[in-house]
């Protein structure tokens, strides 16, 4: 059965962009950071693939799901992925309204969490679904359908930026810790959300 697992990668005060995150800066000042735990890379996904260890075992499972949840937002400042996150899988795009030109590639837009998620599941297979950013996340959580969180912690206070969880409600949500895996530079945490 396939999980619905938010993969994002962490400061440890809870920012995943440093501030001024835009287009043209989609990690903020300073957030590149964030993912100095990733090898430097092009434009195919697998060449930011860590040279191995427990970084290399998490980038790989990224890499095995079978299809992307993602908001607009991130979409956009990520350059769309020129239509293709990785090998080919749909990518389920969250707006609250669908442009009117399509969007690149294996891209499609949705305008509910519910039928993202069902459409995300039914196209991956059996495989896991990764979600994208901050606002969709948020999103999932608040529906329900998010399963699993795979954080990576990454040792750096950035102060000021865009947080990962600062616009929930005060609802309370308990996790589970399924591992913990510490790499150079980073500690990957992957947590159940209990229901």
């Amino acid at each position: 059965m396939s999980n619905v697992r938010l993969y994002m990668s962490m400061s440890v005060d809870g920012f995943i962009a440093g501030p001024g995150d835009d287009a043209e800066h989609g990690l903020g000042a300073g957030g590149e950071r964030l993912h100095a735990w990733l090898t430097e890379g092009g434009v195919e996904p697998r060449s930011y693939r860590p040279a191995g260890g427990p970084n290399a075992v998490v980038f790989d499972e990224m890499l095995a799901t079978g299809a992307v949840i993602v908001g607009r937002r991130t979409f956009e400042f990520a350059g769309e992925w020129g239509g293709d996150h990785h090998d080919g899988v749909p990518i389920f795009v969250l707006s609250h309204a669908a442009p009117p030109a399509p969007p690149p590639g294996h891209a499609s837009y949705v305008t509910d969490v519910e039928s993202a998620v069902a459409r995300a599941k039914a196209a991956a297979g059996g495989r896991d679904v990764m979600v994208h950013g901050a606002s969709t996340a948020q999103a999932l959580l608040r529906a329900g359908l998010l399963d699993e969180l795979e954080l990576q912690l990454v040792p750096v206070l950035l102060g000021r930026g865009r947080r990962l969880f600062d616009d929930l409600p005060p609802d309370h949500h308990e996790l589970e810790l399924l591992r913990s895996l510490a790499g150079p530079d980073v500690l990957h945490l992957r947590y159940r959300i209990r229901h």
